[in-house]
């Protein structure tokens, strides 16, 4: 069947259209916007956006906030280099990581970092080779982790960021993530503060990307991929606002597709949402019957992704891979620091 195997989401993507900065004004990003029923396409920059939005809709938004969870050191006993990438805090000061290069840290090895103000052990190796570290330090753990980490920045960025916060939303909140919900990266707090004034609601929920995200699917057939698995949160004033919006005929639009597998993951069968927290690993993929969301905004992603594989389920793999060969004609910038899109329900009338 078409869209089931991973080479039906394949697109050649010119690497010169891999946006490796982000732009200075967040809302200047160009907006590729698609009806999702018919194909249409029509070209605007993001701030426009707010066109596109009717009163009563009610606008979902992930209000993770991503560590620099990046931390460069030297193992104690030969002075050798090593990185240390933050996965997920087990429990007080122990995380599970990514460790390079592996064969250097074993159980037992110790790493220091800066001058020796946090220090780390590793207490175990795991069954898929990531390492459970212990740290010590003095003081607040994300204050030394604020002055010695990294953002730990997607593979295909090939340069140091030199504002940490161009890879945070202005509405990031709650400390967790190891990547950004990059869709949310356009929005200024000004043009947010316009789309409320305009009547649309804001929800926000919380959901810790993590770098699984950019795993890629391995696999012939998408059904056998292995999703990862994610943290999220859906707060009593957020279920509300989305329930409401479902109730009252309006639209539910999410602007990531970590927003979507977030509220997708919390609705019950009949598309109902309640304040809860729990981990997914909801996939996403041609077939899926959309529980809750209607319409989203996002950025471009890459070739045979999860993430197309999610979209196309929202608006068909044609009109996807059709609206991409559009954004790369058009030259958009692609990915992370990229432009966006938007799949609609409707196109404003003329």
């Amino acid at each position: 069947m078409l869209g089931l195997r991973t080479s039906d989401y394949y697109f050649d993507l010119p690497p010169e259209l891999i946006a490796q900065d982000p732009l200075e004004d967040r809302a200047a990003s160009r907006l590729l916007v698609m009806d999702k029923n018919t194909g249409e396409i029509q070209h605007h920059i993001f701030k426009d956006i707010i066109d596109y939005l009717d009163k009563g809709d009610c606008l979902v938004l992930n209000d993770t906030k991503v560590i620099p969870a990046r931390l460069l050191g030297t193992k104690v006993d030969t002075g050798a280099a090593v990185e240390i990438l933050l996965l997920k805090r087990r429990e007080n000061d122990i995380w599970e990581t990514l460790v390079r290069p592996g064969k250097k840290l074993r159980t037992g090895a110790k790493v220091t970092f800066g001058n020796g103000e946090l220090t780390a052990e590793i207490v175990s190796v795991l069954d898929d080779g990531n390492r459970l570290v212990q740290f010590h330090y003095e003081g607040i753990f994300e204050e030394v982790l604020d002055r010695l980490g990294e953002m730990p920045l997607p593979p295909y960025i090939t340069h140091k960021l030199q504002d940490k916060n161009m890879y945070q939303t202005v509405y990031a909140k709650y400390e967790g993530s190891a990547a950004a919900p990059t869709a949310g990266l356009h929005f200024t707090t000004d043009l947010l503060e316009r789309i409320k004034e305009k009547g649309i609601d804001i929800a926000y929920v919380t959901l810790h990307v993590g770098l699984g995200t950019f795993r890629p699917v391995k696999v012939d057939n998408v059904k056998e991929h292995k999703m990862h698995t994610e943290w999220y949160q859906v707060t009593a004033e957020a279920a509300e606002k989305i329930n409401k919006a479902k109730e009252d005929g309006h639209r539910v639009i999410c602007v990531g597709t970590t927003s979507c597998r977030t509220i997708e993951s919390a609705a019950d069968e009949n598309g109902h949402l309640s304040a809860c927290a729990d981990n997914t690993s909801i996939f996403i993929y041609p077939g899926y019957k959309f529980k809750v969301l209607d319409c989203l905004i996002t950025n471009f992603h890459l070739p045979e992704s999860t993430l197309v594989m999610l979209v196309s389920a929202l608006a068909g793999r044609d009109h996807v891979l059709h609206a991409y060969e559009e954004a790369i004609k058009e030259k958009y910038r692609f990915f992370s620091f990229g432009d966006a899109c938007f799949f609609t329900d409707k196109m404003p009338e003329k």
